[in-house]
């Protein structure tokens, strides 16, 4: 099973983290949906950003009957040479279960495999920890959807803003 991961923090309440669970990385749609209010996530810290993050990341695992073999986050693992939200999820794991990053946009210095989907020109930034970049980036690439952004992280997004439905 694999693991994509979202968290919104609305202006006012508690934020929602969500993950969809899937087989393969082709497919278009997940085996199960879950998220988690977080009824006072730490507030945003600028350069800590894992501070706020993977606290509700790690709440929502206790919703899991079993750990995936592989996650994927929104953002990315290794910013150069600081540790980013992905690295830290990584660790606190015990380092067994490989992280996917894929972000949206460049963090300057970061070293990232650039994937483009779509036809779009602009590409995601996937980085890794516990599989080969590459590796990441081609399971990315093979993700279902026409579209820049795959099919299954749109849902993952859509389910944290509470768009879609997941369980509470």
């Amino acid at each position: 099973m694999i693991a994509a991961f979202d968290v919104h923090y609305p202006a006012q309440g508690p934020a929602r983290a969500a993950a969809v669970l899937f087989t393969d990385y082709s497919d278009p749609v997940p085996d199960r949906i879950l998220s988690r209010l977080i009824s006072e996530p730490a507030g945003y810290i600028p350069g800590a950003f894992y501070k706020r993050e993977l606290p509700c990341i790690l709440a929502l695992l206790d919703q899991f009957e079993q750990m995936p073999a592989e996650m994927i986050i929104d953002g990315y693992v290794q910013l150069g040479a600081k540790p980013g939200l992905g690295r830290y999820l990584f660790e606190a794991l015990g380092c067994r279960i490989p992280v996917i990053g894929v972000a949206k946009s460049a963090f300057t210095g970061a070293a990232s495999e650039k994937v483009f989907r779509g036809g779009s020109r602009r590409p995601l930034y996937v980085t890794a920890s516990g599989t080969p970049a590459e590796t990441a980036a081609r399971s990315v690439r093979r993700m279902h959807g026409p579209h820049r952004i795959p099919t299954l992280l749109k849902h993952v997004d859509r389910v944290a803003r509470g768009q879609a439905v997941g369980n509470k």
